[in-house]
C-alpha cells in the first residue's frame, strides 16, 4: 500500500510538471528600459505603457512574472539562450527579426520621426546630406537610414538618451528614432530646445518577442485580444498617450 501511495504521489508530480509547464515558475519579462513611454524608471519602480500593457495581458493569462531590465542589444540572444521568456520594448516587427525569434500580434502602430535642434536650418531629409545623425544601435532608424540617407554619416549609441543629449549639446545634427519617443521627449525633457521635422516615416507594429517555437505566443494573443474587448487596453493607450486609439 505504501508502494503505490508514493507511486501515485510520483505521478501526480510529473503530470502537474507536464501539464503546466508556464504556471510552475515566474516567467522572466525582459524590457528595454530607456525607451519612454514605453518602458522606464520613474524612481524606484520601473513604469510605462509596456510595462503596464505586459502586467494587463500577464493578469488575463493567469501568469506571474519577474521584470529584468536589458540592453536592447541584448534581447535576442536572452531569448535564444532561455533567459527571458518574451520582450517588450517597441519592437518593430520585421521580416528579418521574424527569421530568428517570433513575435505576437501587433499592440502598437508607430513609425519614424526626424528631431533636430530647436535653432537648427534643417527643414526636411532632403536637407540632412553631409550632417552626422544619431541612431539607436540595432533599432529600425539604422536600416532605415541606411537605404534612404545614403550621405548622411551615422553615429550609433545603445541608448537614446545619449543620442539626445548629444543633439543638445551640438555633437549631432539630428536623431532620427521612433515616433512615440521622439515625440515625448521633445514635449518633456528636450522642450523650447529641440523640434521634430517632416511627417513620420515608415510605418511600423510594434508587437511581443518571444523565442522560436514559444507556446506563449497563443495565450498572449488571446489575452491581447481580449484586454482589448474589455476596454483595459484603451485605459492603459490613454493613460501614457492622453488619448483612446485610432
Amino acid at each position: 500500500m505504501r508502494k503505490k501511495l508514493i507511486l501515485a504521489l510520483m505521478a501526480m508530480t510529473a503530470w502537474f510538471s507536464v501539464a503546466s509547464p508556464a504556471l510552475s515558475r515566474d516567467l522572466i519579462f525582459g524590457t528595454d528600459t530607456a525607451f519612454v513611454p514605453f518602458s522606464f524608471k520613474q524612481g524606484d519602480t520601473y513604469v510605462g505603457f509596456d510595462v503596464d500593457l505586459w502586467d494587463a495581458i500577464a493578469k488575463d493569462m493567469g501568469v506571474t512574472y519577474k521584470l529584468l531590465p536589458m540592453d536592447f542589444t541584448g534581447i535576442v540572444p536572452g531569448l535564444q539562450s532561455g533567459q527571458i521568456d518574451l520582450v517588450m520594448a517597441g519592437i518593430s516587427i520585421t521580416d528579418a527579426r521574424k527569421r530568428v525569434v517570433d513575435f505576437s500580434e501587433p499592440y502598437y502602430h508607430s513609425g519614424l520621426l526626424l528631431l533636430v535642434r530647436a535653432n537648427s536650418d534643417i527643414k526636411s531629409a532632403d536637407d540632412l546630406k553631409g550632417k552626422l545623425i544619431a541612431l539607436k544601435t540595432g533599432t529600425g532608424s539604422v536600416t532605415y537610414a541606411t537605404e534612404h540617407f545614403p550621405d548622411v554619416v551615422q553615429r550609433q549609441f545603445p541608448n537614446i538618451d545619449n543620442a539626445f543629449l548629444e543633439l543638445q549639446t551640438g555633437r549631432v545634427d539630428a536623431v532620427l528614432h521612433d515616433a512615440p519617443n521622439v515625440l515625448y521627449y521633445a514635449a518633456t525633457g528636450g522642450k523650447g530646445k529641440v523640434k521634430t521635422i517632416g511627417s513620420v516615416l515608415e510605418a511600423q507594429d510594434y508587437g511581443a518577442m518571444f523565442a522560436k517555437g514559444s507556446d506563449l505566443v497563443a495565450r498572449y494573443n488571446a489575452s491581447l485580444e481580449h484586454i482589448k474587448a474589455n476596454g483595459t487596453y484603451d485605459k492603459i493607450y490613454e493613460k501614457w498617450f492622453g488619448s483612446k486609439p485610432k
